[in-house]
């Protein structure tokens, strides 16, 4: 395979081999429309893969291999690029998330991944993981964190969060990283990066009882919709369960505190914390 241009530019492996999948695209003549119809997969998508937006799967290689004349490269090459940071799972969500204009996500329960700090996230991975090693942890973590990423654009994603009032008060032992991650919160609301609302107590019964719910929309795709449980999740297309799931979180921000008041909240509990960390 020739080399592809500016490889010193880019920032990871999957890149790489996007890059030289445009290369060999190219050299065959095909555009991204004209490759991805045998793979029964639109151009976009093909686009998405140039870019190192989405994971290249084994059996995709074999037929980009055949149709493109590659010798196995992209075969052979594909699985050492992608190994997967996320547990099986949410690996489909984790790519979608990348590619969303809009996330808006329910948590009932803990702060979203995509808005957690290093020390917060290490707690949660502890609880979860009671026995593993710290590498394994370390590991967990750089995943949590990579993902973080995506709201160092200005504007894109849009990001909409509801949370559970008690999100807010679930400290534990760790009541200073809660508060970090409260203030940290606050900031990305101030600098008007975020959307966030508390679901009080006072709310009482309401649509969100049964778990967490994330809804993600594109600029040319059908919107997504997830659901997580402890150690599954599921993503769904079909177009009536993900109005059902938006229907449910349009109820849930009907029932939230407003932004303005949210934010009051939020930076009151995290001085409580704050203050009772160094009493």
């Amino acid at each position: 395979m020739p080399a592809p241009e500016d490889v010193e530019t880019f920032s990871s492996p999957r890149s790489m081999l996007g890059a030289e999948l445009r290369v060999a695209r190219k050299k065959a003549g095909l555009s991204q429309e004209k490759l991805g119809e045998p793979l029964f997969v639109s151009g976009s998508f093909i686009g998405q893969l140039e870019a190192g937006i989405r994971r290249m799967t084994p059996e995709l290689a074999r037929e980009i291999d055949r149709l493109l004349r590659t010798d196995g490269f992209f075969t052979r090459n594909c699985q050492a690029v992608t190994k997967a940071k996320y547990p099986d799972h949410f690996e489909a969500a984790a790519e979608a998330e990348g590619l969303a204009k809009t996330i808006r996500e329910y948590a009932p329960l803990l702060i979203p991944g995509l808005l957690q700090k290093e020390a917060y996230a290490r707690a949660v991975f502890r609880a979860y993981q009671p026995t593993a090693t710290e590498a394994e942890i370390d590991d967990l973590l750089e995943g949590r964190l990579d993902r973080t990423a995506l709201l160092s654009d200005p504007t894109t994603p849009l990001l909409w969060c509801v949370l559970d009032e008690a999100v807010l008060r679930r400290a534990g032992d760790d009541k200073e990283a809660l508060a970090e991650n409260l203030r940290h919160i606050a900031t990305l609301v101030r600098a008007h990066r975020a959307i966030v609302q508390v679901l009080p107590f006072s709310a009482g019964m309401h649509a969100g009882l049964l778990g967490s719910l994330k809804l993600m929309s594109f600029a040319d795709a059908p919107p997504l919709a997830y659901v997580e449980g402890i150690g599954m999740g599921q993503l769904f297309d079909d177009p009536a369960t993900v109005a059902q799931h938006t229907l449910t979180y349009d109820l849930l921000t009907a029932s939230a505190l407003s932004p303005r008041n949210s934010l009051a909240l939020i930076e009151s509990v995290a001085e409580d914390y704050e203050h009772d960390e160094h009493a």
